[in-house]
């Protein structure tokens, strides 16, 4: 008995070789969703993929024409354009909306519990719902914005939010910043959590006052997991698609095409050019990396 309890034992893999056993699975299974469609996309990305490629199925090699395209095409760059815009402007609002609603909840008010229950209804809805709902609130003729605004006379006209070109990139920032603002305020507020209150206690005790305790305390310590933010909202504000599709579908004119929209539309458009579309998301993806490599390498390193 103890020969053959000695024997198993013996058998029995290291902590790191079954470690390595037990994701396997797991590395299987992201290779064939993630890794398999990313070097398709680039085999895409270099060759010629059109409607007519598509039905004789031969697509020839064309090296970099692909990216020679893009960044030829004058749509392409303005895409770029809007989307930095876009990125700047929501991720600056919902960090600054975000820090303030954590810091709300974690006064401990009677309403703490009303917030944190509405706060989480935007992360709860679909996107392309999200965007189909505030569609409705911006319509010209019976949207609930125009509304308010013409009962309250603060307008004496309707506006066409999503019409307007003037307005329109804005009108897909505000339900993107609604739907996406939940995930940085629950982050922030697991980080509130975690401050020791002593350091409260000293700083009153020796006489500062809130906005000094906030600015020499609070946002310090905050610092860290507001990078995770920035790193992650920034990267899928980049690639925002939902609420243009639902919205404004990249009008009016090409007052909101993003890059995430012109590879949809190079792609899954007529003629139908795929090759060109999956070296437009493969740019994307590349700025994407640089910008997240320069918030850890820059912003990071410095708040450590």
């Amino acid at each position: 008995m103890q020969a053959a309890t000695s024997f198993r034992f013996r058998r029995e893999l290291p902590p790191g070789a079954l470690g390595v056993a037990m994701n396997i699975p797991t590395l299987l299974t992201l290779a064939l969703v993630l890794a398999y469609p990313i070097y398709y996309a680039a085999y895409l990305s270099l060759h010629k993929v059109s409607l007519a490629e598509l039905r004789r199925g031969i697509f020839p090699f064309v090296g970099l024409a692909n990216y020679q395209r893009i960044f030829d095409d004058r749509l392409f760059l303005l895409a770029l354009k809007n989307t930095l815009i876009f990125t700047a402007f929501s991720v600056t609002v919902e960090i600054v909306l975000a820090i303030a609603i954590a810091l709300l909840i974690d006064q401990k008010l009677w309403t703490s519990r009303i917030t944190k229950f509405l706060i989480l209804v935007p992360y709860a809805v679909p996107p392309i719902a999200s965007g189909l709902i505030w569609s409705f609130i911006y319509s010209f003729e019976y949207g609930f914005l125009n509304r308010i605004l013409f009962t309250t006379g603060l307008s004496n006209s309707a506006v066409a939010w999503a019409g307007d070109p003037a307005t329109a990139l804005f009108a897909v920032s505000v339900p993107y910043i609604w739907r996406t603002l939940p995930f940085a305020i629950l982050l922030l507020h697991a980080a509130l959590q975690g401050i020791n209150q002593e350091l409260y206690e000293a700083a009153s005790v020796d006489g500062a006052g809130a906005l000094q305790r906030f600015w020499h305390i609070t946002l310090p310590l905050l610092r860290p997991i507001i990078v995770v933010i920035l790193v992650l909202r920034t990267s899928f504000a980049f690639a925002v698609f939902d609420e243009v599709l639902a919205i404004t579908q990249g009008g009016p004119g090409d007052a909101t095409w993003v890059a995430a929209w012109y590879s949809y539309k190079k792609g899954f458009s007529p003629p139908f050019d795929i090759g060109v579309g999956a070296a437009s998301t493969y740019v994307l993806a590349i700025i994407i990396g640089l910008i997240a490599i320069a918030y850890v390498g820059l912003i990071y390193r410095r708040t450590e």
